[in-house]
């Protein structure tokens, strides 16, 4: 269904100790997108013990508190949201010059949700195959950090985040969306950052993904994956 009237979009980007990030990437929106089709910046946070929630004041947007947890921060930041659509964005991701006009646009054609494709900011051979794959329109290749847009009637009709997952909510809702519309990916990039990957190292995290990929597959709960993330990879 195509819509006549041109939407608004909120931002929404979930914080925990992010002061140095979150001055980045909404510096960065503010130059990179357009008054007239973001409606509002909405930065939510898990309480953070730094200067995250007074860095992002400074700014022209919405602060907002919640319970701590990706999932309860979004979905929260969402009930909150005046815009027509809803652009979830990891505070180290940053989109593509114009993202704005590429997302109204795609809603505009009849899309309902997507994300765009992405890549490191690093020169990784490595990390630049599995980017690639961003690309390909299937569940299994999506991620957070190729953010996501969806129309508010969606996100509200669809039930949200799943808050029972600590993490893994972004790959659990997208997978849900496959089966309520048809999720579009962009071919402009997102540029996410390899700290993660630079911390644990290139390989063994990718393997750490792979296996949490599985256990989730092969049914897994969202405490078990929860604890395999905490034991391997949370630092």
């Amino acid at each position: 269904m195509k819509l006549n009237n041109k939407p608004s979009i909120s931002i929404i980007i979930p914080v925990l100790n992010e002061e140095g990030y979150i001055v980045k990437l909404i510096d960065y929106i503010l130059k990179n997108g357009s008054s007239s089709n973001i409606k509002e910046i909405l930065v939510v946070d898990g309480g953070s013990t730094d200067g995250t929630m007074e860095a992002a004041s400074k700014f022209d947007t919405v602060v907002l508190s919640s319970e701590k947890g990706r999932a309860k921060q979004m979905n929260y930041a969402a009930k909150h949201a005046a815009g027509d659509i809803l652009y979830f964005l990891h505070v180290d991701t940053f989109p593509p010059k114009n993202f704005d006009k590429i997302i109204v646009d795609a809603i505009q054609k009849g899309g309902e949700a997507g994300c765009f494709r992405m890549k490191f900011d690093s020169n990784s051979r490595f990390l630049s195959f599995f980017s690639w794959f961003s690309r390909i329109n299937h569940r299994i290749c999506r991620g957070g950090d190729q953010s996501l847009f969806i129309t508010k009637a969606l996100f509200h009709t669809s039930g949200g985040y799943d808050e029972s997952y600590k993490i893994y909510e972004d790959n659990e809702f997208t997978s849900r969306l496959y089966e309520l519309t048809n999720f579009k990916i962009l071919p402009d990039k997102v540029q996410t950052s390899a700290r993660k990957y630079e911390q644990i190292g290139k390989l063994k995290l990718q393997f750490y993904f792979g296996i949490i990929h599985l256990k989730n597959y092969f049914g897994a709960d969202p405490e078990q994956l929860y604890r395999y993330y905490k034991r391997k990879i949370s630092t």
